[in-house]
């Protein structure tokens, strides 16, 4: 008996909502459950408050927890009613859980709407776009090059789910005209609007009009606005800010009798992976990060711009740039966006990030990490047209070149103490032709997020270790290297080389036990050059990681939505963690 009948995609949508639920042991769905044997396989018993329970099916995982859900979802004991929608499952575990939590439950369920409207939205116009990116670049996306080609690789990975977070296609508030006209998934083009504000009030580097190196910035009288010149600074406003959340964000300052939004619109753009990143379509290296009134990957995980984040952001390039020159092996293979110039005036919706690539990579394909295992025109996955072009029509090798250079590099900071939140999204693959040979090489951007152990940065950089002063958020640096480690785990090992392993073994390019094999001998190649003693960054990446009998997870759910920073104690929401199986763990 069923309380309604769910199609495909709130089906899928609903099994990753249970996983992670269950990942994250919600109402105790892990820690408080008996485990049972039906005859179609393992469930888990939770009982309730009124004598009842809920009984839960699970199969076999392995990636960030033992277990995960499988149909027919989840059931009242009492009935056999099968809860197969987002709000009857969510009603359900909500009155399991504390009184001051059931916000969050409701929220969820709000998320997962917005979710399965974008799926439904996603699975109607998939011919449609795929047919007009293979009009407008070419049928072949290992073919696709340049930054312009890049933006083709980010719709196709807009389309595809986070490894983790279940509702991560659904961006809050946001309504079908608008995705269509502004969301990557759609490759849209619009103009951007444009707000001056008066110098005074703005806290700019590197942005000062338009003679400014950062890129073709307009003056007041560009914008219709010639009085304002002298006084005024003109700042970009993505469309869907433009409103009652920018008129919000001026009463909040104290500008919205000194601000003037112009009416022209000026420059035309086109959206990233981010969203609220955009690329301006006559200047493709570079790239305004600009404030959005929404939010992904949970409610609290809103998508406008801290200013604290545009310091942070700075400061982090710099250090980059420093560890990049005591290893000189990496300077032709690590690439670095410059983020260096940013203004904002003092509020999370009135700033902008000015993102300027590399130069030279018109002839590579430039392809974010999150892209490679997405549907490319002619049904095949992206990866598979790269490795026939790059690697010889292994999927495998080309993995394999990834992780050692990954690997290297990020075990590299690690002994300098530094581990970045460069997830799928912030880490581009660049791949060309040099030298008669395939290069690769990294391509990295938003590093604003990392965690420092100061005492390893310091031993390692000597006089050319930032200051803490230089940096806007404390929580970023420490003394301890376990907060390093969590990082390192959860972004590096999980989602940029252990969610490529199981995804490929799940569309059957390898035995997993094959991936995972690459994954452990890749990654410890690259500790053992760390060094072995104890106390030495090999030794502790070997103990904390690859030899330890379980790993830090995220607990995005939780912290995102389900509960308050009071409630969860997590300091920073996307540093909250749970733990689940070491899939690197050698079977004896």
């Amino acid at each position: 008996m069923t309380n309604t009948v769910a199609g495909p995609a709130e089906r899928e949508l609903l099994l990753r909502l249970l996983s992670a639920l269950l990942r994250e042991d919600v109402v105790g769905l892990r820690s408080r459950s008996t485990a049972l044997e039906h005859p179609d396989g393992a469930w888990l018993r939770l009982g309730t408050a009124d004598g009842d329970a809920l009984e839960l099916p699970i199969r076999e995982d392995g990636f960030q927890y033992e277990t995960g859900a499988r149909l027919p979802l989840l059931r009242r004991e009492s009935d056999g009613v099968e809860l197969s929608t987002a709000d009857g499952i969510l009603a359900a575990l909500g009155a399991l859980a504390d009184p001051v939590d059931r916000d969050g439950y409701d929220a969820l369920a709000d998320e997962c709407r917005q979710t399965l409207a974008t799926l439904r939205l996603h699975a109607v116009t998939h011919h449609e776009v795929i047919a007009m990116l293979g009009a407008r670049y070419g049928n072949d996306p290992a073919d696709w090059t340049g930054l312009a080609g890049g933006l083709a690789h980010d719709t196709l990975a807009a389309r595809l789910d986070h490894p983790v977070y279940p509702t991560a296609r659904g961006r809050l508030g946001l309504k079908a005209p608008q995705l269509h006209a502004y969301a990557p998934e759609f490759h849209p083009r619009f103009a951007l609007r444009w707000i001056t504000l008066p110098k005074d009030a703005v806290t700019a580097r590197g942005v000062n009009g338009s003679a400014d190196p950062a890129g073709p910035w307009p003056t007041p009288s560009a914008l219709g606005l010639p009085d304002l010149d002298d006084s005024h600074l003109a700042l970009p406003v993505h469309p869907l800010t433009v409103g009652e959340p920018l008129r919000q964000a001026l009463r909040t300052t104290g500008l919205d009798s000194r601000a003037v939004l112009s009416e022209r619109p000026y420059l035309q753009a086109l959206p990233t992976l981010s969203m609220r990143t955009v690329a301006l379509a006559e200047h493709p290296r570079i790239h305004l990060k600009l404030p959005l009134a929404t939010a992904t990957l949970g409610m609290r995980n809103r998508r406008t711009i801290k200013p604290g984040t545009l310091v942070d952001g700075a400061a982090v390039q710099r250090l980059l740039q420093t560890v990049i020159a005591h290893e000189p092996r990496f300077r032709d293979r690590i690439l670095l966006a410059d983020e260096s110039r940013f203004a904002h005036a003092g509020h999370e919706l009135l700033a902008v990030l000015v993102r300027r690539w590399p130069a030279g990579l018109d002839d590579a394909v430039v392809v974010p990490m999150a892209a490679l295992l997405s549907e490319a025109p002619g049904g095949r996955l992206l990866i598979d047209h790269l490795a026939d072009r790059f690697h010889g029509g292994l999927p495998l090798a080309l993995l394999d070149d990834v992780l050692c250079l990954l690997f290297d590099w990020q075990t590299t900071l690690f002994g300098y103490g530094i581990a970045l939140e460069s997830h799928q999204q912030n880490i581009s693959l660049v791949l060309d032709e040099h030298a008669g040979r395939t290069r690769l090489r990294l391509l990295l951007k938003d590093n604003d997020g990392p965690r420092i152990n100061t005492v390893r940065m310091r031993a390692a950089l000597g006089a050319d270790a930032p200051d803490p002063s230089e940096f806007d958020d404390a929580r970023i640096f420490g003394d301890k290297d376990a907060p390093v480690v969590d990082l390192f785990t959860t972004i590096t090992v999980h989602l940029c080389a252990g969610a490529y392993a199981f995804g490929l073994a799940r569309h059957g390019r390898a035995p997993l036990d094959q991936l995972l094999s690459l994954v452990r001998d890749r990654l410890g190649e690259a500790v053992a050059r760390l060094g072995a003693r104890p106390g030495q960054p090999g030794a502790v990446l070997r103990e904390h990681v690859l030899d330890a009998a379980r790993l830090p997870v995220k607990a995005m759910v939780t912290a995102g939505t389900l509960l308050t920073k009071e409630r969860s104690g997590a300091s920073d929401i996307n540093k909250h963690y749970t733990t689940g199986p070491n899939y690197l763990l050698r079977e004896v």
